[in-house]
């Protein structure tokens, strides 16, 4: 099969990133969040208490009159950076704009030019396997590494969680078959292109349709991502062609839109260092999870309310070697690449990030993923392009089943139920995660409404060698589940009991003392009780 790309063609104009100099005069009021948030993105702030500030309010409109009256063509603009990205030919009219009172710097971010990029962004790795198409297919191993299995067996394959895709183009997402359901479903929610606004995106690059199959792609018997119920966005920010900082502002215009459309996961497999003028490039010391733009964009993202996954690169064999941004972002999930058994991808980029802080984060399988390929059909890749969906997708599970957790505390459970929590390293950060540990721990720590009655009770509680569970409703089942957890989602004791009225948990005088997790499972329901373990 032929596969086709679009490139962006022979560019005439300069493009410049301008910071302005504040917001005065805006229209716009932090009280009357309605007039720039959706609905959607003022719930996501009040349901993890984020207060709405200045940060969250458009940029001003008479500065933008301003310069567009001068002649610059406006591309887009950040109300978390207060800044815009421009377009002219006119070198002279950029010396009058630096000298304007209300703009503070003005950057060369794309030069007018003409052919592709020497940097190669998008490496594809394939390699053939034969595979027997069963339940998941051979995507069930990148599944059942992360323990995601635990989540979709209770239901939550991120129904209702919403998720924004930035990457190069979409190639035939729109017609390829593993994507029928998410079409025939709407939950394509809206496109957008921020390289070539207006372009069809199911006509670039075929990178995100890889990524996107990762979380989304639905082949019965032969392969089902990590979260193919969860609604997405697909923008296009990269342009494959070229590699210039302006890839970077587009990065942050399209957070900021998924932001205010009330998104709640980001996946982004893309990453920044070297651009195609060497005088533009990043250091190492710039990774130090702030400096960079579009790093800072991430890190807002965060601080929105918005589960952050970005890929840390691939550059563990070259010279580079180090992350890349945004995976340095201090609020970001980098996510490096393991193999089907957990050992570490060889071009998967090494951290720390600058000043020593652990990156990567966390890691999955990146290496011999069971994904779409470039040609559109069912395949092995390798890349830490997929090992961030294959995470983002599991990490939009978690969230539907723990919708009033906060993006702070469920980034803490995926990192603290990791294999290699209690010893990081530069090479896998945290490690794999466990997302039945992570779910364990959010349940413990995040208040839940209460929306049924109870169906079970325990007693005594503290306890020192023994716990009595009553059944409160009879017909819950024929046999349950009976598991106490640590803090950090271990567990410590498990057993299968049929359901009766009293059920007596015993011989647990062993244990340590301190606070545990009774979780009580029946049917697909689940109870849980904090306990304290003490010593007579």
């Amino acid at each position: 099969m032929t596969v086709l790309f679009s490139f962006a063609q022979t560019v005439t104009k300069n493009y410049y990133w301008i910071t302005l100099k504040d917001k005065s005069g805006t229209p716009f009021q932090i009280n009357n969040p309605q007039e720039f948030l959706s609905k959607r993105a003022i719930d996501r702030r009040i349901r993890q208490a984020i207060p709405i500030d200045q940060t969250d309010l458009p940029v001003t409109k008479a500065y933008l009159d301003s310069l567009i009256n001068k002649g610059l063509t406006i591309i887009h603009t950040s109300k978390w950076l207060n800044g815009l990205t421009a377009a002219t030919a006119d070198t002279n009219l950029i010396k009058q704009i630096r000298r304007l009172p209300f703009v503070t710097s003005v950057q060369l971010t794309k030069p007018a030019l003409s052919g592709k990029s020497t940097i190669i962004k998008f490496k594809e790795e394939q390699v053939s396997y034969p595979y027997n198409p069963v339940n998941y297919g051979i995507a069930i191993t990148q599944l059942t590494q992360l323990n995601g299995q635990y989540l979709h067996n209770l239901g939550y394959r991120g129904k209702g969680v919403q998720v924004a895709v930035l990457d190069a183009g979409f190639w035939h997402v729109n017609q390829i078959t593993a994507f029928d359901s998410l079409r025939n479903a709407g939950r394509i929610l809206g496109t957008r292109d921020f390289v070539e606004p207006g372009s069809d995106i199911y006509q670039q690059h075929t990178h995100g349709m890889s990524v996107l199959s990762c979380m989304a792609g639905n082949d019965p018997l032969t392969l089902l991502g990590t979260a193919p119920d969860a609604s997405y966005y697909l923008f296009r920010t990269e342009d494959a062609a070229t590699e210039y900082p302006i890839e970077e502002d587009n990065w942050v215009a399209a957070a900021e839109l998924a932001d205010s459309l009330g998104v709640d996961v980001i996946n982004s497999s893309l990453g920044y260092s070297t651009f195609d003028d060497p005088t533009m490039s990043h250091t190492y010391s710039d990774m130090n999870g702030t400096k960079n733009r579009v790093t800072q964009g991430a890190n807002m993202a965060f601080q929105k309310g918005i589960l952050v996954f970005t890929s840390a690169g691939n550059e563990g064999n070259n010279p580079w070697r180090h992350i890349l941004s945004p995976s340095d972002g201090i609020n970001v999930i980098g996510v490096a690449a393991v193999d089907k058994n957990g050992n570490r991808a060889s071009f998967s980029s090494v951290g720390p990030a600058y000043g020593g802080a652990i990156k990567p984060n966390v890691a999955a399988m990146g290496l011999s993923t069971f994904l779409i390929t470039s040609g559109g059909i069912p395949g092995y890749s390798s890349g830490t392009s997929f090992s961030s969906p294959v995470l983002a997708g599991m990490g939009a599970c978690l969230l539907q089943a723990n919708p009033y957790s906060d993006v702070k505390l469920v980034k803490k459970a995926i990192e603290q139920s990791a294999n290699r929590y209690t010893l990081p390293d530069s090479l896998l950060g945290y490690g794999i995660p466990d997302f039945e540990k992570a779910d364990k721990y959010l349940k413990l720590y995040t208040a839940i409404p209460t929306i049924r009655k109870p169906e079970w009770s325990i007693a005594p509680n503290p306890f020192t060698s023994s716990i009595t569970i009553r059944n409160l409703s009879p017909g819950s089942g024929n046999t349950c589940i009976i598991s106490l957890y640590d803090l950090r989602g271990v567990c410590l004791r498990q057993s299968v009991s049929p359901v009766s009225e009293t059920i007596l948990l015993d011989n647990l005088s062993g244990l340590k003392n301190g606070v545990m997790v009774l979780s009580i499972r029946y049917g697909k329901k689940e109870e849980h009780f904090k306990v304290i373990k003490t010593t007579n």
